[in-house]
């Protein structure tokens, strides 16, 4: 048994790809459960905060693992939420939604190669300021072309019938018929698992290194041989990317691709999530999709339980968001994840300290019985504590 789990250890310490897929088929056995014991409003919440969460990752990636601030990655989504709302004009559309799904992610790949390459020479606010530009020219194209983009009025995304297939699987792992709302949930999570596989194997491997090491010093990065404007493009393509599959979802679950929808408060929105969750954090991503998707309507709903009108319940959900996003800069600067994970660090390190002082304070049979030494005090904690802040 201790060969067994000392085995399991190391395959776990080791394969990282392994290890990330468990997690993500762990996941999945989640995200059934869940939406098969949810209502069909509730799946389509739960769809919205899947989509959200796809462009918050790839938003993570960018500015947590590779330093660039980007407010246009809500055109981003735009140019996938239209890309697929071309290719699903009707119901006799013959192009499979998996392969309308990556058309999106194609298109908007291409443009974020053009956007990158434009943008890999600019710094801070001025990287910021090019890709405000971006969101707000984005939805103004559609206004132009209005006759083949829609105009103010967009363009209606005609979701395909469920295959057959998929219907006999569904009944077949839950017993229970598979409803329109459900199979777009279950569409926008598997989107999901699979970018935040893709998006935390790429951050792990040797790309993912030389993400951090230009967001860390971009000298010392360049002094050691990375090349800074491929490593700049190449985590905006990465995000892009992962922003068109968050639009194409996002697509299908409003079944609309308009101007209204990809506005520069979308894109402010998904910084926020990345700030409130923790910067180079999936799962601070997939929280403050949460956040977003949830919290508005449980501050409505408690407004109007005390007593509010709709309007002002209504209007009473933004500035409880604000509240939240001020406190969590104040009392949380890494995020919720990076602080849970600080804390927990912190919490192993000092028990650590603490088994190691009493250990040497009970193996020597020669010393006289004294109460264990004061951390605080004794040089080898100082030294450990020194050494790992």
């Amino acid at each position: 048994m201790a060969a067994l789990r000392a085995r399991a250890s190391a395959w776990w310490a080791g394969s990282i790809l392994g290890r990330h897929l468990l997690v993500a088929l762990l996941g999945l056995v989640v995200v059934v459960v869940v939406l098969e014991s949810s209502s069909d409003f509730r799946n389509l919440q739960l769809a919205s905060m899947a989509y959200l969460g796809i462009a918050a990752g790839g938003l993570t990636v960018l500015t947590g693992l590779n330093g660039q601030i980007s407010l246009g990655h809500g055109a981003l989504m735009a140019i996938g939420a239209y890309t697929t709302a071309l290719l699903l004009d009707d119901r006799e559309a013959s192009t499979p939604l998996p392969l309308v799904v990556l058309a999106a992610v194609v298109v908007t790949l291409l443009v974020g190669i053009a956007v990158g390459a434009a943008a890999a020479r600019l710094h801070g606010p001025y990287l910021a300021g090019a890709t405000l530009a971006l969101a707000v020219a984005v939805p103004g194209i559609a206004l132009y072309f209005k006759e083949q983009l829609g105009g103010e009025q967009g363009l209606r995304v005609v979701l395909p019938d469920i295959p057959a297939w998929v219907l006999d699987l569904a009944f077949f792992v839950t017993g229970q018929d598979l409803t329109r709302s459900r199979y777009v949930a279950y569409l926008a999570w598997v989107t999901l698992v699979i970018t935040f596989v893709l998006l935390a194997n790429l951050s792990r491997s040797r790309v993912g290194r030389r993400w951090r090491a230009v967001r860390d010093d971009e000298v010392a990065a360049e002094l050691a041989g990375v090349h800074l404007g491929r490593a700049r493009v190449s985590a905006f393509v990465v995000s892009a990317a992962a922003a068109g599959a968050a639009g194409a979802m996002m697509a299908v679950t409003v079944r609309l691709a308009a101007p209204s929808g990809f506005t520069l408060t979308l894109s402010l929105t998904l910084l926020s999530a990345v700030v409130l969750g923790g910067l180079g954090s999936l799962a601070g991503a997939l929280i403050g999709a949460a956040l977003l998707t949830f919290l508005p309507q449980v501050v409505t709903d408690l407004g109007v339980d005390a007593g509010l009108s709709d309007i002002r319940a209504a209007e009473l959900a933004p500035l409880v968001y604000g509240v939240v996003m001020v406190l969590v800069i104040l009392l949380a600067p890494a995020g919720i994840v990076g602080t849970v994970r600080t804390a927990l660090v912190k919490r192993r390190l000092r028990r650590s300290a603490v088994a190691q002082t009493g250990g040497a304070a009970t193996t020597d049979p020669t010393s006289p019985a004294t109460p264990a030494t004061d951390p605080a005090t004794d040089p080898a904690t100082t030294t450990s504590k020194g050494s790992t802040t």
